[in-house]
């Protein structure tokens, strides 16, 4: 059974169980919980993770998948229960990878329009954002 806690701010020292939740900067954290000590940042975002209190319980969706990490555990944390999902091969981590991408794109990203060549149109902050993220995987 997982435990959780509302924080403002991520402690230093994060303790095995327990899924420190920071509504103020959308982020959870909790130790992977196959043990093997490596810390499990899960951003709160309409594409990456959405966190559901029920008042008792939290869940995290969709599942973890700890595709950096030696253990390469994946799980699901439901209802403050930690439900083990099957291993990936590296193709299904690829495929899992380019779908998270597409999904950050298309969300980011504006859908194309006819632009008049002769009209000057700053971006968009969400394309430029797009523009800065995928840079960090060049």
């Amino acid at each position: 059974m997982l435990q959780y806690k509302f924080v403002e701010f991520i402690p230093d020292n994060i303790a095995e169980g327990v899924l420190y939740i920071s509504i103020e900067y959308c982020t959870a954290i909790h130790k992977c919980v196959c043990g093997c000590g490596n810390e499990v940042v899960t951003p709160l975002s309409p594409t990456d993770w959405k966190l559901t209190f029920d008042g008792k319980s939290v869940s995290l969706h969709p599942s973890i998948g700890n595709w950096n990490f030696e253990c390469k555990s994946h799980y699901w944390i439901t209802n403050n229960r930690i439900d083990f999902a099957g291993r990936w091969n590296e193709k299904e981590i690829r495929l899992g990878r380019e779908e998270d991408m597409k999904r950050k794109k298309d969300f980011f990203e504006p859908p194309k329009e006819e632009t008049n060549p002769s009209t000057t149109q700053e971006k968009p902050i969400r394309t430029g954002f797009w523009e800065w993220f995928m840079s960090l995987f060049r």
